[in-house]
C-alpha cells in the first residue's frame, strides 16, 4: 500500500502550504510530534509529513480525523488565507495563548508562534499587582514598557521604569517586578526559555 495513500501528492501551491503550515503549527502548539500525530489521527508518518510540507492535499477522509486529532474544527484547518488564524510565523491578536501565572494581578499572552526560538510575550500588570517572590531561570531576557510603570528588581538591585524605558539581563539571576502605580502596565517582553518555563514565581 502506497504510504501516502491518505492525501494526493502533488507539486507545491500556496494553498498546501498555507494549509501544512497550519497543521504543523497546531501540532507543535499542543507538543505533539509527528508520529504521535498520526497516530491519533490515523494516517501515516509519510502522508501527515507530506502535508506539514506542502507536498499533498487534504483529502476529505483525512481532514475530520486530523482535526478531531488536533481537538479542533475542520473548517480550521482550510480556512482561506486571509482568515484570522495562527501560522507558523504568526499569531493574530485575537488568537493568542495565555501563559499560567501564579501570582495576582499579572497576565501573560504569548506573542511568538508556536516553533520560534524566542518566547515573545505581552506581561499586563494591574495597579499593586506583581510577582509574589523573586524567581530565576535558564536563558535571557528583554523587555520594553509599552505603556504605565513598573519596579524591576535584578539581582537585588531595584530599576524604576516608566513607558519608553527598556531593560535586559540574564534570567539566572534572581529577579521581580511590580506594579507601582495606579494604571495598568503592559510590557513587551522577550525571553529565550520555553514558555512553560518563564511562568511568574516558576
Amino acid at each position: 500500500m502506497d504510504m501516502l495513500d491518505e492525501a494526493a501528492e502533488k507539486p507545491k501551491d500556496d494553498a498546501d502550504v498555507r494549509v501544512g503550515r497550519r497543521v504543523r503549527a497546531l501540532r507543535l502548539e499542543r507538543r505533539l510530534s509527528l508520529a504521535e500525530l498520526a497516530a491519533k489521527a490515523g494516517v501515516s508518518i509519510g502522508a501527515l509529513s507530506q502535508i506539514e510540507r506542502g507536498m499533498s492535499s487534504l483529502r476529505v477522509k483525512v481532514i475530520w480525523p486530523l482535526a478531531a486529532a488536533l481537538d479542533i474544527e475542520p473548517s480550521a484547518l482550510i480556512a482561506d488565507g486571509n482568515d484570522a488564524v495562527n501560522d507558523l510565523y504568526c499569531v493574530r491578536a485575537d488568537k493568542r495563548r495565555s501563559i499560567p501565572v501564579k501570582s495576582e494581578g499579572i497576565a501573560k499572552e504569548l506573542l511568538s508562534p508556536p516553533g520560534a526560538t524566542l518566547t515573545g510575550m505581552l506581561v499586563t500588570v494591574e495597579a499593586g499587582g506583581g510577582t509574589a517572590e523573586a524567581y530565576a531561570h535558564a536563558g535571557h531576557e528583554f523587555g520594553y514598557v509599552l505603556a504605565g510603570e513598573v519596579e524591576l528588581v535584578v539581582d537585588s538591585t531595584k530599576y524604576g521604569l516608566k513607558t519608553g524605558d527598556s531593560f535586559a539581563f540574564k534570567s539566572t539571576l534572581l529577579h521581580a517586578f511590580r506594579n507601582p502605580g495606579a494604571e495598568q502596565c503592559q510590557i513587551l517582553w522577550v525571553n529565550t526559555t520555553k514558555p512553560s518555563e518563564v511562568r511568574d514565581g516558576a
